[in-house]
């Protein structure tokens, strides 16, 4: 049973996370509401997220000392952010929002069918790494209990059918970005995780029998 990705929301104003709730309910994820950017801090410490969607403006802690909290830790320095504002001071304002570590930023009123369709895209690429992560994981495990060298053919067969299925959506993901002229930085992450799969492909390919002994590199999980 694949488990739902999590999307953070954060905003001071009830309103507007229920009116972000009713946007993106229809992904069928898990959302979880922050109402201020100490809350969100809190909720980064214990969860893992897809992604996060920040409103600049907030009464102490703005988005922007949120954000910059947020890149500072290395637990949470990878989820993408997408900052939503409700004011537009130029070009500084928004260079100031990708300055602080978002990949995105979107002015109120938004189109909601196009922040669906952006936070769709990351919630892909989020649970695609987390498919490898599982697979990966499951190989060390098999690695480190196989010293008798009696490690079975059918499992690896196994290992093998489910890294395809993992690869195949990665591609169609990767084409559909293409396709959509994406953003860059969902474009790279897509990259990264084609590049990972490569990795746990090749130390596959170096378990086959007649292929060598040594025990092989695992991609790293970063």
């Amino acid at each position: 049973m694949v488990q739902k990705a999590k999307i953070l929301l954060v905003d001071d104003r009830p309103e507007n996370l229920l009116a972000l709730e009713a946007i993106l309910s229809a992904l069928d994820q898990t959302l979880v509401r922050a109402s201020s950017g100490e809350e969100a801090l809190k909720a980064l410490l214990t969860d893992d997220f897809a992604v996060i969607l920040l409103d600049v403006q907030m009464p102490g802690m703005d988005g922007f000392e949120t954000a910059a909290h947020i890149k500072r830790r290395e637990r949470t320095r990878d989820i993408p952010i997408i900052f939503l504002t409700a004011i537009n001071h130029g070009p500084h304002h928004t260079f100031r929002g990708y300055a602080a570590g978002a990949v995105d930023y979107i002015s109120k009123p938004f189109d909601p069918w196009v922040l669906r369709a952006k936070v769709s895209v990351f919630v892909d690429l989020y649970m695609k790494n987390c498919q490898l992560k599982e697979q990966a994981e499951l190989l060390r495990l098999q690695l480190a209990g196989a010293g008798d060298s009696r490690e079975p053919a059918g499992l690896l067969a196994e290992l093998s059918g489910r890294l395809a299925a993992v690869e195949e959506q990665a591609e169609a993901l990767s084409k559909q970005l293409d396709d959509d002229s994406a953003d860059a930085s969902a474009v790279a992450t897509a990259a990264h995780l084609e590049r990972k799969l490569t990795g746990l492909r090749r130390a596959l390919d170096a378990l086959e029998p007649g292929t060598g002994s040594g025990t092989p590199t695992l991609p790293s999980q970063s």
